[in-house]
């Protein structure tokens, strides 16, 4: 019996001995990612057209990223299906920190619409929240209306047949629009498009009368009067745009859309990388340039952690799932 025991105590401390080997050499590996990183120029994709939000941000941060791990920044737009092509992309992408995506707060809202072809949130991994803005209620200056509240009172008037144009279905352009109807009792109709800048453009045309969109997207376009500015979805007035009231004191009490602005990575990539290009990326969020183009542009600095920015996904997950399901929301919706 003795013999035996010794024996049995024998193996578990070779598992053991095993084990502990294990890890080790999986920690190396982690730290080996992060040291080799980076080892090539690293693609910044953005899942929408040119000079919208996400792609302004990108393109800030670029060239510092450049001085930063000396290797080019290629921004690589991947408009289409809401932001899906694009993050597609990054989900398929060697997980080594090369490829990275950004990503605004629709991100969340993508499970409860389509069919995604990878998995959410698990094939992706969480960087930081690189910036906070809220959306502005934008119309062509064609359109009848000087306030919110007189937009509502048109848009009772005509049911059904005021159009807003969004970035896509799903995005937050798209449901705080929706979520405004529910809540000011309006019926519009939706037209989406490929990315914020396409939509944008429309509005600016005259094709589409109004949109919720990042207030960096269309500041450009309210000061020189191509579009006016009725109403902010934040709590409270945003600071780049102070003269434009929110929504909640503009017209319908209560209202609230909260927008972010994030960085993600391919799901599998090595924690240590993930930190690495989280700690430079605040490193780079923190130098006043930067921190001034980001702010001129329509947004707040952030800077949240990975772990705290994937709760934040997470309970985000939860809101827009309750909001789409209780709305009748679907892939196909066109109004």
């Amino acid at each position: 019996m003795n013999v035996r025991k010794q024996s049995m105590k024998h193996d578990l401390a070779k598992l053991s001995y095993r084990i502990t080997l294990a890890f080790a050499a999986l920690a190396l590996t982690f730290v080996a990612s992060a040291a080799d990183f980076p080892s090539r120029p690293i693609r910044i994709v953005v899942p929408s057209t040119p000079s919208g939000g996400l792609d302004v941000l990108a393109r800030i941060l670029s060239p510092k990223l450049t001085e930063k791990w000396g290797q080019p920044i290629v921004i690589e737009n991947r408009p289409g299906a809401g932001g899906i092509i694009g993050n597609d992309v990054v989900a398929k992408a060697t997980p080594d920190g090369h490829t990275l995506l950004v990503v605004a707060a629709g991100f969340a809202a993508q499970p409860f619409l389509y069919k995604l072809p990878y998995e959410m949130p698990g094939d992706f991994a969480p960087v930081t929240i690189i910036g906070d803005a809220p959306n502005v209620l934008v119309v062509h200056p064609s359109l009848p209306v000087r306030s919110a509240k007189e937009l509502i009172a048109l848009a009772k008037q005509r049911p059904g047949e005021l159009a807003y144009a969004s970035s896509g279905v799903g995005t937050s352009g798209h449901l705080g629009m929706a979520l405004l109807e529910r809540m000011a009792g309006i019926k519009l109709v939706h037209v989406p498009y490929k990315g914020s800048g396409a939509a944008t453009a429309a509005v600016v045309s005259g094709e589409t009368p109004m949109l919720f969109t990042a207030t960096a997207a269309v500041q450009p376009h309210v000061k020189s009067g191509r579009l006016r500015a009725l109403a902010v979805t934040s709590a409270k007035r945003w600071p780049s745009m102070p003269e434009v009231p929110t929504m909640a004191e503009a017209a319908v009490p209560g209202f609230e859309v909260a927008g972010w602005y994030a960085m993600l990575a391919p799901g599998k990539t090595p924690k240590a990388t993930v930190n690495r290009i989280y700690t430079d990326l605040i490193e780079i969020l923190k130098q006043p340039e930067t921190h001034a183009r980001i702010e001129a542009a329509g947004f707040l600095v952030n800077g949240l952690t990975p772990d705290a920015f994937g709760r934040l996904i997470e309970r985000d997950m939860k809101k827009w799932g309750t909001v789409i399901r209780e709305a009748g929301i679907k892939a196909t919706d066109t109004n």
